[in-house]
């Protein structure tokens, strides 16, 4: 009945989690279960693979169920949410029905109601049962969600978003998933083709080669005038393919300006699916470092035992304006020059060494030696963060509330 579905369980009753485990398990289902809000904002904001469904007490040690769901909310569209709630609590799930949750059940529920409801709220998941494309985090879903229903409607479709966003992946799966599958799918590089109006409409150009596939044109804002109105009159002789184009967040500037027909560009505007930056997504930073790693460590003499949890801060913190491009440059890198066992801050990012001369102020280097410390200490007690409070010598709550300050998560492993 779930076979093949991940879900997170956040559930502290040891009774019931190890039941509602054992059952789902049963069902084929993989799950990882959570007993505390903060263990669960790491797991479910950076998952090691996606999670299709959480299901989720509303009441829990160190919240509830619905601090829980808006702090997710707050960044991105969080996997669907199955709430279990006593009698009392049925309002307040409710409003959380309200504000984007998927479905709740009251205790003590029949334990085919509540499989009955959990189906349900994965059955759209099961038509679309396919990898992610940009990442695992919430706004990499919603991309993928976006491209699924582009691809169950046959209009013009634009991909817009800044480079390395991994655009071109996006109108790859649209063409996969779609009923045109079978046919074509014709790349054209605006960016690249010295002469645009050959590559599209010159003798076995991609207008003849298309049929009733896909016609991808990359770098939109790069295609000439005269191409343009032949593109435009090219979409009115019968034009049995469909097109899907890519361009920058420039685009709506250089329409404006006259640079690029308006009505060409509107006719191939009818579906949007703006990609967020990789800069304000870096889960999937880490995602995409941890998906290339294998297959760069692979060629080295000697491999690297793994990825320092270090290096994955290093990777949260930077600003990524290179998008993928300059993740898959610095990780190519760093994984051929690391001298020591782990891949570290200073291999993925070397011209760090070249800061080093500035002076920091008092406020950054205490800053600095707080996060090294708490990211050690996390480390050694693989994520507790009861443990790693007494270690560093705090109160649980202290160490917290700096994690937070400090932008650090807690991964579930």
């Amino acid at each position: 009945m779930l076979s093949g579905f991940r879900i997170a369980l956040v559930e502290d009753d040891e009774f019931m989690g190890a039941s509602l485990v054992q059952r789902l398990e049963l069902e084929g289902a993989e799950v990882i279960w959570l007993r505390q809000i903060n263990r669960a904002i790491g797991a479910l904001r950076t998952p090691l693979a996606p999670i299709d469904a959480v299901i989720c007490d509303i009441r829990l040690p160190d919240g509830n169920g619905e601090d829980l769901f808006n702090t997710l909310c707050a960044s991105a569209k969080p996997p669907p949410f199955l709430f279990i709630t006593g009698h009392g609590g049925i309002e307040q799930a409710v409003r959380l029905m309200h504000a984007g949750a998927s479905d709740y059940v009251t205790k003590p529920f029949e334990i085919a109601v509540f499989l009955e409801r959990l189906a349900m709220l994965l059955s759209t998941k099961a038509q679309h049962d396919l990898p992610p494309v940009l990442g695992v985090s919430p706004a990499a879903r919603s991309v993928d969600e976006l491209a699924l229903k582009a691809a169950g409607e046959d209009r013009p479709v634009l991909i817009r978003g800044g480079p390395g966003t991994g655009k071109g992946l996006i109108a790859k799966r649209i063409h996969q998933s779609s009923d045109r599958r079978a046919a074509p799918f014709i790349m054209v590089n605006l960016a690249r083709e010295p002469d645009a109006g050959k590559a599209l409409f010159g003798s076995g150009g991609a207008f003849a080669k298309v049929g009733e596939g896909i016609l991808f044109l990359h770098a939109l804002s790069r295609l000439p005038r005269s191409a343009q109105s032949t593109l435009f009159k090219a979409l009115d002789r019968e034009f049995s393919g469909r097109v899907i184009a890519t361009c920058g967040h420039e685009m709506a500037e250089i329409v404006e300006s006259g640079g690029f027909r308006a009505d060409l560009f509107y006719r191939l505007d009818m579906i949007e699916i703006p990609v967020p930056p990789l800069g304000d997504r870096t889960e999937d930073a880490v995602w995409m470092m941890g998906q290339l790693f294998d297959g760069f460590n692979t060629q080295r003499a000697t491999p690297l035992r793994g990825i320092s949890r270090l290096s994955e801060e290093a990777v949260r913190a930077h600003h990524w304006s290179g998008g993928g491009r300059e993740l898959r440059s610095r990780l190519l890198r760093g994984v051929e020059t690391a001298t020591g066992e782990f891949l570290q801050p200073i291999d993925l990012f070397p011209e760090r060494i070249a800061e080093g001369d500035r002076i920091l102020t008092l406020a950054e280097a205490r800053e600095t030696a707080e996060r090294l410390q708490i990211i050690e200490a996390l480390e050694h007690t693989g994520g507790q963060i009861g443990k790693a409070a007494k270690l560093v010598n705090v109160s649980r709550t202290t160490l917290w509330e700096k994690m937070q300050r400090l932008g650090i998560e807690v991964s579930s492993n």
